[in-house]
């Protein structure tokens, strides 16, 4: 039977009215907005100056540094405090982007101006996200960290729904340079509220620990730690099954998917905006919720429908039809996603998050992008509904991993113990 890990109720208030976590909740939003915007206006600043052969050079640019040197970015979240990292990669980024502004503001950007911005910025990016990961259990307590998730993914998807219309307002206003003086004045904002937030230092080592190691035994010691993990390295190992198979269906497939159909740009953006939601949705829930029974085997109920739902995507011929699909794929996609963050979150040794995360991340950043063109050339050979299927049901692998795992067929989210009554 599963065991819930009950928490007595501490004085730290819930994280939705815990003044702590929403200060730390408005920072990472502005960023969020911030990298939209940026991203908004690199890609345009780049259209402008070159051709479309230049525009993916320069877009891809940043996903270089990002994917290679995230697990450095993880070993400095761990032997720093990470709030420190997040202000100094924030601080980083204002100052880059706004620099930027200025230059643009005086000439036409010139193609390897926006590469090199776009490779500083993606080394800042390894460093900022792990630190992002590794700062939740550090301002509130264990029983909380499930609606941190939920809050944390709403945050992404204002970051998504709103920085592209409000970069796109000052492109129109003043051009690339006013898009990039908003990303910079966004990555500003973020700063004064970070400054506020308290952070629980780690326990101090015992007398039998370690030296102090160099950041490559840091790096090779965080490694063992999440393959000897019971629960931490089957979900990392599932969860990058799980993007290598699905997110590239619901990437670059989705975009052919439409093609195939001929449903046209207003197609693509129902099925796309429907996706949002439903993962909006889910984030929602947890985020009010707090807490969700039997995680682990929700865990694997929510990736087998999102599978599902996957494959049924290549089949369905009305728009309608995919439209209600892809909302479901997006709620379902955002429990597991959640849960498993939360869970990895709540098992982990504060010690280790930042390279536990670092992690999950470059199997995010580095892996599942690799298959990309590899699902384009498959739908150009036998069509949209083969390789859906195919992608789909490859999440079996995922779905052996997390049900192989007794441990996580058993785990449970931390869950607050009501005060004994007076």
């Amino acid at each position: 039977m599963p065991t819930t890990i009950e928490i007595p109720a501490p004085l730290t208030p819930p994280a939705h009215r815990d003044g702590n976590v929403l200060r730390w909740l408005g920072a990472y939003t502005a960023s969020l907005v911030g990298d939209s915007v940026y991203f908004l206006a690199l890609g345009w600043s780049a259209q402008r100056a070159a051709g479309p052969t230049e525009v993916g050079l320069v877009m891809a640019a940043g996903g270089v540094p990002r994917a290679v040197l995230m697990l450095g970015g993880g070993v400095l979240a761990d032997r720093l405090d990470p709030r420190r990292v997040i202000l100094g990669s924030d601080a980083l980024r204002c100052l880059l982007i706004l620099s930027v502004a200025a230059a643009v503001a005086l000439t036409t950007p010139a193609i390897w101006l926006l590469v090199t911005v776009a490779l500083v910025f993606g080394a800042v990016d390894a460093l900022f996200v792990p630190a992002v990961g590794a700062l939740p259990p550090r301002i509130t307590g264990p029983d909380q960290l499930a609606r941190v998730t939920g809050l944390r993914s709403l945050a992404m998807r204002v970051g998504q729904i709103a920085g592209p219309p409000l970069g796109g307002l000052a492109m129109a206003l003043g051009g690339p340079a006013a898009a990039f003086t908003t990303a910079g004045v966004l990555f500003a904002l973020s700063l004064p509220l970070l400054l506020t937030v308290r952070v629980r230092p780690l326990p101090a080592p015992t007398e039998d620990a370690p030296a102090r190691r160099t950041p490559r035994e840091d790096l090779l010691d965080g490694l063992r730690y999440i393959r000897r993990h019971r629960l931490i390295g089957p979900l990392v190992l599932a969860g990058a099954v799980a993007e290598l198979c699905l997110n590239s269906v619901l990437n670059v497939g989705m975009v052919l998917l439409n093609a195939e159909r001929g449903w046209g740009a207003s197609g693509y953006g129902w099925i796309v905006s429907a996706f949002g939601a439903g993962a909006a949705a889910s984030a929602a829930l947890l985020a009010i919720a707090g807490w969700l029974p039997r995680a682990g085997l929700m865990l694997s109920g929510s990736l087998l429908v999102t599978s599902a739902a996957a494959v049924g995507l290549g089949l369905v011929p009305d728009l309608w039809e995919a439209v209600a699909l892809a909302a479901l794929a997006g709620l379902s996609a955002g429990v597991f996603g959640s849960l498993d963050n939360t869970l990895i979150q709540t098992a982990s040794d504060p010690a280790y998050l930042g390279r536990v995360t670092s992690v999950v991340m470059v199997t995010m950043l580095g892996l599942s992008p690799l298959a990309y063109p590899l699902v384009g050339a498959a739908i150009a050979t036998w069509g949209v509904a083969p390789v859906f299927a195919t992608c789909g049901a490859s999440t079996t692998l995922a779905l052996l991993v997390l049900l192989g795992s007794p441990t996580l067929r058993r785990a449970e989210l931390p869950r607050r113990r009501p005060a004994p009554a007076n």
